[in-house]
């Protein structure tokens, strides 16, 4: 809740803002017939538009789960973002078109004094808004105010060009804010694809950081009972809002009992400190007989032929049943995985044609090539 406010407070701060410098540059626009200064009064427009939709946005994810979204609203906070990148990317081309426009029509605006005051006040305004909002969002963890102040940083940007572009026409006679708004406004459009194109990215769903998974796969290991980490899968839905599943290695000598209080132990733990539901499996570490260490080497040989294959685990040998199973992750830089796949499980089947190979190809979800 308090994040939330947060993100309100310092939303409806850039509304009050925007709405100012609106009000300013218009007056000093029409004034002056500045099609560049209009602009950028119709970019302020946006921003307090973007202000508006990152209120609403946080509003709407801070819902609480129902039955249709049982993992809560939190996502609504990356199509926040995605439709503030719209509106940097209507910004950015409107400032084009507008100064297109008027080198077309070879617009002269007349300025004085007072043009270059608001002007000055109104890029210390946004460059104050825009450090604003990113101090905040990186506080409070919210990719839409970070992409409302970059929004605003790059609205100062084009307030300096408009105001550099005014000095060159008030002192020198050379009208160039036609040539700077172009500029500027291409520089816009590439930002607003960025920030789009990161929001999208984290609606379709991006790989956990890998330093997150290290951290949490090194407190589970820390548990005596755990031999090994592996697949640990983290997905995201909102701050502090995760769903994990993780596999740990254990003895097969374990008891459901224990076992069961291993799997609290984990649950509880990254409940607490990493804010996710974990749902725990296991694989059973069974190398207890001279037979069983023998027949993991050589598999573990023949595996290791394929660089591709960067990880094993879940090996296990079912000796009454003659069953040898493992999971293999290969890269995802690999192109043809399958085709690795098979050719390293007819490997180990012809080097035991007595049993039965089980062999999994998993995602690589966790697993560090660094």
């Amino acid at each position: 809740m308090d994040r939330n406010k947060v993100i309100v407070k310092t939303s409806v701060l850039g509304i009050i803002g925007n709405v100012l410098l609106v009000v300013a540059k218009i007056f000093v626009g029409v004034l002056a017939a500045s099609v560049s200064i209009i602009t950028d009064a119709v970019n302020n427009l946006t921003d307090a538009l973007s202000s508006l939709v990152t209120v609403v946005g946080t509003k709407l994810s801070g819902r609480r789960p129902d039955r249709k979204h049982p993992y809560g609203h939190g996502r609504i906070e990356f199509i926040t973002s995605s439709i503030i990148g719209v509106f940097i990317f209507v910004a950015g081309a409107s400032a084009v078109y507008e100064s297109i426009m008027s080198l077309i029509n070879g617009d002269a605006p007349t300025y004085s004094v007072y043009s270059f005051i608001v002007i000055s006040l109104a890029v210390i305004a946004k460059i104050g808004l825009g450090l604003y909002f990113r101090m905040q969002g990186k506080r409070v963890d919210s990719d839409a105010l970070k992409a409302s102040g970059i929004d605003a940083l790059l609205d100062s940007i084009l307030s300096f060009g408009t105001l550099v572009g005014a000095i060159v026409s008030y002192f020198w006679g050379l009208h160039l804010e036609g040539y700077i708004g172009i500029a500027i406004g291409l520089f816009i459009i590439k930002s607003s694809i960025d920030v789009y194109r990161e929001s999208a990215s984290k609606i379709i769903g991006e790989r956990t950081e890998q330093a997150l998974i290290d951290r949490i796969s090194a407190d589970i290991a820390k548990d005596e009972q755990v031999f090994g980490v592996y697949d640990l899968i983290i997905n995201n839905y909102g701050a502090d809002r995760n769903i994990g599943s993780v596999h740990v290695e254990v003895d097969d000598n374990l008891t459901a009992k224990e076992i069961q209080f291993l799997e609290r132990r984990i649950a509880y733990l990254c409940y607490l400190k990493y804010h996710t539901i974990m749902t725990v499996g296991v694989y059973a570490k069974n190398v207890d007989t001279e037979l069983n260490k023998t027949i993991k080497s050589e598999v573990y040989a023949i595996l290791s032929e394929f660089p591709e294959i960067i990880q094993v685990h879940g090996f296990y040998v079912e000796t009454e049943k003659k069953i040898i199973s493992a999971d293999v992750i290969i890269s995802f830089d690999v192109r043809d995985a399958e085709k690795i796949y098979e050719t390293a499980k007819l490997k180990i089947v012809a080097a035991f044609p007595d049993y039965t190979v089980e062999l999994i190809l998993d995602r690589d979800f966790s697993v560090s090539q660094s």
